[in-house]
């Protein structure tokens, strides 16, 4: 499995991910196990979950991806050998997650979140912690389709929220800190303020990233590059839209549409134009277009790792398959000529 480094430090992460958000209510834990270990089994050792999960949110299953993975390690010994890295929730309405209190990248609550995921994890230390969204008001998920809205209203400082952080980095219990749905600015915001204080330096930053959304290269695959501030890429086939299952307005029995219909992101004008148009790219070079897609996403220079959700072994031996694909010239000219004709339909 090939690797790349994780920012600035020594650490080495392949370039695949195994995201775990589905694991505990979509996929069930014996299925989530058998998945693991066919992952660390292929030197795929880096698995990316968050307090927040399982999905959809839920009070009842909150943690419990989590959990899965703290028993799979314990169960299998081997905590060392293995990445794990977790998130801590932006933002947000979702007052369950703090027992009643808005969820906020405040001091107290950052430390009472990662002390929760130790716990959950059965762990003395989580390798990349990161923030899940900003505690400032942006647009999410799919949100800024029409461009940029500012807010002016109360946030906490990121200089605060990076304190915290980099005491946990000190006490040992994060060896790395990171983002997620992160602009441009948010970046630069954090590493400014490492610098200016002395503050542990953010070392990675989680978009969505993938044929319908390329919104990232402008503006953060610079920073990326320069600032070593490496893509941790979610959503590669855009949540399986880049396979082709939903074309026509399919709903495959065991999808995710079928299961929660939470793809609206996906599902704007444009999408099914662009999505048939890759799909042929795909078959002209005699690829399976879910691993031709992961293959697009694995190539750029300022990825560090390519976080993917399977369901079955079948879905997961196409991730693995995307790996012996070699990204050509040829197929980077396909790619843009597309991406040419409709760009970013799902930003």
């Amino acid at each position: 499995m090939q690797t790349r480094r994780l920012g600035r430090t020594d650490l080495h992460v392949p370039v695949l991910c195994l995201g775990t958000m589905m694991m505990g209510d979509q996929i069930d834990e014996p299925a989530s196990q058998k998945q693991m270990d066919a992952c660390f089994d292929r030197g795929l050792n880096f698995f990316d979950t968050a307090e927040l999960y399982t999905i959809p949110p839920r009070a009842e299953t909150q943690g419990e991806s989590e959990r899965i993975i703290g028993r799979w390690m314990k169960a299998r010994k081997n905590r060392t050998d293995t990445i794990i890295a977790s998130k801590v929730t932006g933002r947000s309405q979702m007052d369950w997650i703090r027992g009643g209190e808005e969820c906020r990248l405040t001091r107290d609550q950052i430390v009472a979140a990662v002390e929760r995921s130790l716990k959950n994890l059965e762990t003395d230390y989580i390798d990349l912690y990161q923030t899940h969204w900003p505690d400032r008001r942006v647009q999410l998920f799919g949100s800024s389709r029409y461009g940029y809205v500012h807010h002016e209203d109360e946030s906490v400082p990121i200089e605060e929220t990076l304190r915290a952080l980099d005491d946990l980095v000190s006490a040992g219990k994060v060896r790395h800190v990171g983002v997620s749905n992160e602009t441009a600015y948010g970046v630069m915001a954090h590493l400014r303020a490492s610098a200016e204080h002395g503050l542990a330096r953010i070392v990675s930053i989680q978009n969505a990233y993938n044929f319908l959304n390329r919104t990232f290269e402008t503006g953060l695959a610079e920073i990326a590059m320069r600032e070593d501030v490496g893509l941790l890429a979610y959503s590669p086939l855009a949540q399986g839209v880049l396979s082709g299952k939903y074309l026509g307005g399919a709903r495959p029995e065991g999808s995710r549409k079928a299961f929660m219909d939470r793809m609206q992101r996906y599902e704007t004008e444009g999408v099914e134009t662009a999505v048939r148009r890759y799909i042929d790219i795909a078959r002209g070079f005699d690829c399976d277009p879910a691993a031709f897609a992961m293959a697009f996403v694995t190539s750029r220079p300022f990825l560090t790792s390519n976080i993917f959700g399977a369901h079955g072994e079948d879905q997961l031996q196409t991730i693995f398959d995307s790996l012996e694909i070699k990204w050509s010239d040829e197929m980077e000219q396909a790619v843009n000529a597309a991406f040419a004709e409709v760009q970013n339909p799902a930003p």
